[in-house]
């Protein structure tokens, strides 16, 4: 039997046809997701009527001068990010919360920073409701986009910036949790593989939980503060590649499954996305394909809620299943700390 670790020997494949230059790198603008997040800032009304699926006018165009597949359903932005709304407007720590006394810094992370904040403040909103102090820091994108692309020197001098801003944190007696799978594992694995000598990064990943694996971890230690009431209608928790490999089990079900009276199911099967795989015109298909399996098998639990701890995944299934018209399409697809924090009556 063979043990090979096909994510970074196609890692590698890629950093070597980038450096001899015959990797495709038509894809790159989309992976500067923070230039990106700030120029369609300003202008988000339009950025996200010109993304629409529906608008014949420019989807065909995007298609064509950028590469972009015109039938996939694109993120929206906001023209404040969450850090912007947490600054101003942070949430009320529960003095009487179970886990007061814990401090952490959560890191925005690009995609909810900039096209889906309501995670980011539902985890502050559980976190509070706990009697957890929290900060919001971020510094600039993890570096996920890049790695797909071979580009191992812009994630290591991500890993060296984004490091060295939080561990003062850390030093402070912070706790760092992360809001998405594809973040936690840079934290945790993919940076200290890039650079096994720096302490910052050993330290950071040290510290570092996914949202989910954090709020467990306070139900265990200490129990949870607040009363958790039933989801109608089913949750199915998608487990994404990138939360799996950090190989903590399946926090976001088992977070879910501490509300009450709730039908909780697991989907393990990969979504297909991939990134920019899952958006490009020559990829999109075969990304399709891939993640076909895992949207019947969605469809099939018949739950009316679907969430993943990726994003991308959540949205990537979620179209699979409504455009090829599978039964019992879920009415919400979201974060799981999203649902959660409804749960708690926290809106």
């Amino acid at each position: 039997e063979w043990a090979l670790d096909f994510p970074h020997l196609m890692l590698r494949y890629r950093a070597a046809r980038r450096k001899n230059g015959t990797l495709d790198t038509r894809a790159e603008p989309l992976t500067q997701t923070d230039r990106n997040g700030q120029l369609a800032r300003p202008i988000a009304p339009l950025a996200n009527f010109t993304a629409r699926r529906d608008n014949w006018v420019t989807r065909p165009i995007l298609q064509a001068v950028v590469g972009i597949a015109a039938d996939v359903e694109l993120p929206r932005y906001h023209t404040t990010t969450f850090s912007q709304r947490a600054a101003l407007d942070p949430p009320r720590i529960n003095a009487e919360g179970k886990a007061r006394g814990r401090k952490a810094v959560v890191y925005a992370t690009c995609f909810v920073d900039y096209n889906q904040p309501s995670t980011g403040a539902a985890a502050l909103a559980v976190l509070a409701q706990q009697g957890v102090e929290t900060e919001v820091v971020y510094p600039v994108c993890c570096g996920m986009p890049q790695l797909e692309q071979g580009n191992i020197e812009e994630v290591a001098h991500r890993a060296e910036r984004v490091s060295a801003e939080l561990l003062p944190y850390i030093d402070a007696g912070y706790d760092v949790v992360t809001l998405t799978a594809s973040c936690g594992l840079m934290f945790k694995f993919e940076w200290p593989l890039i650079l096994p000598e720096s302490e910052n990064v050993k330290r950071l990943s040290a510290a570092t939980s996914d949202i989910c694996e954090y709020v467990v971890d306070i139900a265990k230690a200490v129990g949870l503060s607040g009363e958790l009431h039933p989801v109608q209608g089913g949750i199915t928790a998608h487990m994404a590649c990138h939360a799996r490999a950090q190989n903590m089990g399946a926090k976001s079900a088992e977070m879910l499954r501490l509300i009450p009276n709730t039908k909780v199911d697991i989907v393990e099967r990969c979504s297909g996305h991939g990134g920019t795989f899952g958006i490009m015109t020559e990829t999109r298909p075969l990304a399709v394909k891939i993640g076909r399996p895992a949207a019947r098998q969605v469809a099939q639990k018949q739950n009316e809620t679907l969430c993943s701890d990726c994003p991308l995944a959540c949205k990537h299934i979620a179209q699979t299943i409504s455009d090829e018209h599978l039964e019992t399409a879920p009415g919400v697809a979201e974060h799981p700390i999203e649902i959660f924090a409804r749960a708690n009556g926290l809106a």
